[in-house]
């Protein structure tokens, strides 16, 4: 049995359950610059190019998570260059500047930290090159300094448009109960590889020898237990490389004894915090 997630795995869109559809749309249209992909029914898909990043389910019976609770810490959209990310960050301040929570260099990329309307926590990034990233021991060297917005605009925003750049998911950070359930959850049944650990406050996660995929924090959340449906968090959807990685899951997620909804196509199953995540080959 195969231990890993494929190295070529990458985060699909994040599902999330709105109350307020025309509101989410416009914030993550008109605000962080995404395009409507599509719009049917009760759901809304926005992305660039055809690579869809987050999927707004209306969902008007659900009411907010209490304080405390397990779900999404925020969803991270990477932008492939800083002169779209600028381009994101100045519709920020200009149509939503009360959204802006704050920014870091992360030293492996430099990030930009918001609130959606519904109070889902985004991250607006850009990576450095990976050659400038630093590896001690298996862990990634990450740090928190402090990152100027407005000289990061001044730097990097330029007249032409960048709405066409490319971006996607780039990862998903958690609020969980706790780090050792998270560990033995995301590193040993569904194979990532821990990337960097702060003891029992959070964990970082990865496939391929990225900084992070994916990772889980108690910041806000620790001992909370399994979720109950609320507004917020839907699901995350991992992209793999090809059906063989995607048996592979499957494979292992059973071994473990992982309750696993399998439609030939896609592999649906949640974490200890009933978080939904779907797998299936990368279009």
């Amino acid at each position: 049995m195969n231990e890993k997630l494929a190295a070529a795995t990458t985060m699909g869109a994040v599902t999330l359950f709105v109350a307020d559809l025309d509101a989410m749309t416009a914030f993550y249209r008109d605000v962080i610059t995404l395009r409507v992909l599509s719009a049917e029914g009760d759901a809304v898909v926005l992305g660039r190019g055809s690579t869809p990043i987050v999927i707004l389910q209306h969902s008007p019976s659900l009411r907010h998570a209490a304080h405390g609770s397990a779900g999404l810490f925020h969803t991270a959209i990477l932008f492939e260059s800083q002169a779209a990310l600028a381009s994101a960050l100045a519709s920020v301040a200009q149509r939503a500047p009360h959204t802006f929570t704050g920014s870091a260099d992360h030293l492996v990329s430099q990030a930009f930290y918001l609130t959606d309307p519904e109070g889902n926590g985004v991250e607006l990034y850009w990576d450095r090159d990976r050659s400038e990233w630093s590896w001690t021991h298996g862990q990634v060297e990450m740090a928190t300094l402090y990152l100027d917005p407005n000289l990061f605009l001044r730097e990097h925003l330029v007249e032409e448009p960048t709405d066409t750049a490319l971006a996607q998911v780039g990862h998903v950070h958690l609020s969980v109960g706790d780090v050792g359930t998270a560990r033995d959850f995301y590193v040993r049944r569904l194979g990532f590889d821990a990337t960097l650990s702060m003891g029992d406050q959070a964990l970082f996660v990865s496939a391929g020898g990225y900084h992070h995929h994916m990772a889980m924090n108690v910041w806000n959340s620790r001992g909370a237990g399994p979720r109950m449906p609320a507004l917020g968090l839907g699901q995350v959807d991992l992209a793999l490389p090809d059906a063989d990685a995607l048996g592979e899951l499957n494979e292992r997620l059973t071994h473990f004894g992982t309750q696993v909804a399998d439609d030939g196509r896609t592999i649906t199953f949640a974490d200890p915090w009933n978080n939904t995540l779907k797998a299936q080959v990368a279009a």
